[in-house]
């Protein structure tokens, strides 16, 4: 079945000849017609002449190179010149002037080389052309020709504008499309960070407990485990986060939500943190931005729990409201560590940047006690 959005497609896929062709032979039929024999461009005032045979190769000559119009300007508005000084100095005055109009128009949109050369040579030959018509009795005078020579130049000046705006359009494109390159470079550099830091510490922490139960070979065996698993579960993350860069990748990329958080917490349980999660409201059944920022959030503060308060009680609570989504995540006490949330601070920058794109807010504190707390809000877009 045929829509009105394929024929436009469909007709694009033409040759820009063929596509150009039709204006060519519009004019030339109206240019025959009975009606419009009369009305013409009457450069030089002189008598009009019946049509004869010459008329039909004059109009042709006028139109057909039309088709060139794009993809020939130079060749095309040459051939339109020579059809348009015969049809004046021949006095035929015919519809068909009025291609000359169109093929500068189109030359001066889309000729790209010899512009200044192609403007010289028109005017010579114009100038040559009003030579003629003044040695055959042409009434027109100075200002005539003048005023003529200045709308034809106004028909350039408007393919040049044209094709100013053409360009500007064309470097405004690619200067949104760097930008949004340079974004999603961004975004995946921090789902890497995200990834990476999160299972890499969590295996850290599983490894170095794992070298206290040597003794215990049931518990050894158990935290190995726990160590093999986290790695898969990285190498699973990072597949589905590296197929984003493969062309290829399908529109539906897999992308973590806050549905899988029970699955995080109970991963940074099995490292040896003691996490507390209360989760109010239900998650949304598609996976949004907001969505995937609240299980970064979250997956962010667990790693740092992870790396700079081991071993301290860890709170996290997620609020699923109408219009947004909340979290919470704080420790008990100071860690292992004294150097509180964050570490560089780049994961958590990458977070507050993107949280705060989606219209909400993000604060990340340490307190007195060097215990820290992490709180974020962030809109859904759902709101009626």
């Amino acid at each position: 079945m045929i829509t009105r959005r394929m024929l436009p497609d469909s007709w694009r896929r033409w040759p820009v000849t063929v596509r150009d062709l039709p204006l060519a032979l519009v004019i030339a039929l109206a240019s025959v017609t009975p009606p419009l024999r009369g009305i013409g461009t009457q450069l030089g005032d002189l008598p009009a002449r019946p049509f004869d045979a010459l008329t039909l190769v004059v109009i042709a000559l006028e139109c057909l190179p039309l088709a060139l119009r794009r993809s020939r300007p130079t060749l095309s508005l040459a051939l339109v010149s020579l059809g348009f000084a015969i049809d004046q100095v021949r006095a035929y005055h015919t519809f068909a002037g009025a291609a000359l109009a169109v093929a500068l128009v189109s030359a001066g949109a889309h000729l790209d080389r010899g512009r200044r050369a192609t403007v010289l040579v028109g005017s010579l030959a114009y100038v040559g052309l009003a030579v003629a018509l003044d040695r055959q009795g042409s009434t027109e005078g100075v200002t005539g020709f003048a005023t003529f020579y200045l709308l034809l130049a106004l028909a350039w000046g408007t393919g040049s504008w044209l094709r100013q705006n053409r360009a500007a359009e064309a470097e405004r494109r690619r200067h949104v499309a760097e930008t949004a390159r340079a974004a999603e470079r961004a975004r995946i550099a921090g789902e890497l960070h995200d990834v990476v830091t999160h299972h890499v510490t969590a295996m850290v922490v599983q490894a170095e407990a794992a070298r206290y139960l040597t003794a215990a070979p049931d518990r050894l065996d158990t935290a190995l485990t726990a160590v093999t698993d986290t790695g898969r579960r990285a190498i699973g993350d990072l597949r589905v986060l590296l197929d984003v860069l493969n062309p290829d990748h399908g529109t539906e990329a897999r992308a973590p939500s806050v549905g899988e958080l029970h699955a995080l917490v109970e991963q940074t349980r099995q490292a040896g943190q003691p996490v507390e999660f209360t989760q109010e409201g239900s998650p949304a059944e598609v996976t949004g931005g907001a969505e995937v920022a609240a299980y970064r959030v979250v997956q962010e503060a667990l790693t740092n729990a992870l790396k700079y308060a081991h071993g301290r009680p860890t709170a996290v609570h997620v609020h699923h409201g109408d219009r947004e989504i909340t979290v919470e995540i704080s420790t008990d006490g100071p860690g292992a560590r004294a150097a509180g949330p964050g570490g560089s601070g780049r994961g958590l920058a990458g977070l507050r940047e993107r949280v705060t794109v989606l219209g909400g807010e993000f604060d990340a504190q340490r307190r007195a006690d060097e215990s820290f707390v992490v709180r974020a809000r962030i809109p859904t877009g759902s709101a009626s």
